[in-house]
C-alpha cells in the first residue's frame, strides 16, 4: 500500500496536478466569488489567449435570444459563462452601438437624454482581433476601430483609473448591477453584484479590487449571470443582448475536460 502511494505521489509531481503537457492556467476557474467593502460579487475573467468573448442578440430565426435558456443549448459545450450585455429597448434591441461578428447592427448613440445610458461619458466595450478595450464613446469614435464585437452602454464606471466624475462616493441608488472592465488588452473582467450596491461601490470594485483602469456599467435590476462553476443559472426574462465567455476551439481540449 505504501509503495502504491509513493508511486502515485511521484507521478503527481512529474505530471503536475492537471496532467502532463497542460499549462497551469488550465485548472484556473473562469468565475469566482469576490468580497469588497463588505459586498459580495460574482466575477468572471476571460483570457483572450484561451477564451473567445462573443455577443449574442438574435438567434438564427431572427428572434432575440431573450435570456440564457435558449442561448445555452445553442452555444454548445464551449460556453463557460454569460451575462446581459448592455441596455435595450422594449423590443430587446440595443439602444447604442452593437457589433456582432464584424457586422454593425446598431450605430453609435451620441444623443442626450435621461437615465444611466445618457450619464455622459458613456462608453463602449469592444473586442478587435483578439484584443479588448473599454473606451469612452468620444474616444472610441476618434480611434475608429473595426471591432469583431462591440456594445455601448453607460455610464462609464472607471476612466483611465479614475471614477466617473458624476458618480458619488456612495449614492442612495442601490441596485443589482453588472459591468465589464479591461485589466489589459487580453484580460476582460465581468462582474455582477450579489445584492443591491451603489454606483460608487461598484466602480471601486473594478478599480481597486479587480485592477481595471477602464470599466463600463452594463445594466442594473435585470442583471443576470450564467456561471455553472458558481451554480448560477439566472432566469430573469426577457433580456436584450448577451455576452458570453467561450472556449476557443483551439484551446477547448486543455481548458476544460
Amino acid at each position: 500500500m505504501k509503495r502504491a502511494l509513493l508511486c502515485l505521489a511521484v507521478a503527481f509531481l512529474v505530471a503536475g496536478p492537471i496532467g502532463p503537457g497542460l499549462p497551469a492556467w488550465a485548472a484556473e476557474p473562469v468565475c469566482r466569488r469576490v468580497s469588497h467593502e463588505g459586498q459580495g460579487y460574482s466575477v468572471c475573467t476571460a483570457d483572450l489567449r484561451r477564451h473567445a468573448v462573443r455577443l449574442f442578440w438574435k438567434a438564427a430565426d431572427g428572434d432575440p435570444y431573450g435570456g440564457f435558456r435558449r442561448l445555452v443549448p445553442e452555444a454548445g459545450p464551449n460556453l463557460l459563462a454569460a451575462m446581459n450585455a448592455g441596455m435595450y429597448d422594449p423590443a430587446l434591441a440595443p439602444v447604442g452601438l452593437y457589433v456582432e461578428s464584424g457586422r454593425e447592427l446598431k450605430p453609435v448613440n451620441t444623443a442626450g437624454g435621461e437615465g444611466n445610458f445618457h450619464l455622459k461619458p458613456n462608453g463602449i466595450f469592444f473586442v478587435e482581433k483578439g484584443r479588448a478595450g473599454v473606451a469612452e464613446t468620444g474616444a472610441y469614435l476618434r480611434r475608429r476601430p473595426r471591432p469583431d464585437f462591440a456594445t455601448q452602454s453607460g455610464p462609464m464606471l472607471v476612466i483611465g483609473g479614475r471614477i466617473h466624475p458624476k458618480i458619488s462616493q456612495d449614492g442612495p441608488s442601490k441596485k443589482l448591477r453588472n459591468g465589464v472592465g479591461v485589466r489589459d488588452p487580453r484580460t476582460i473582467v465581468f462582474a455582477i453584484s450579489d445584492g443591491p450596491v451603489s454606483f460608487g461601490a461598484f466602480a471601486r470594485l473594478f478599480r481597486d479590487a479587480l485592477g481595471c483602469r477602464d470599466a463600463l456599467y452594463l445594466d442594473g435590476s435585470v442583471s443576470s449571470l450564467y456561471a455553472p462553476e458558481l451554480g448560477r443559472r439566472d432566469g430573469l426574462l426577457p433580456l436584450g443582448p448577451l455576452v458570453a465567455i467561450m472556449n476557443r476551439p483551439d484551446q477547448a481540449a486543455v481548458t476544460r475536460p
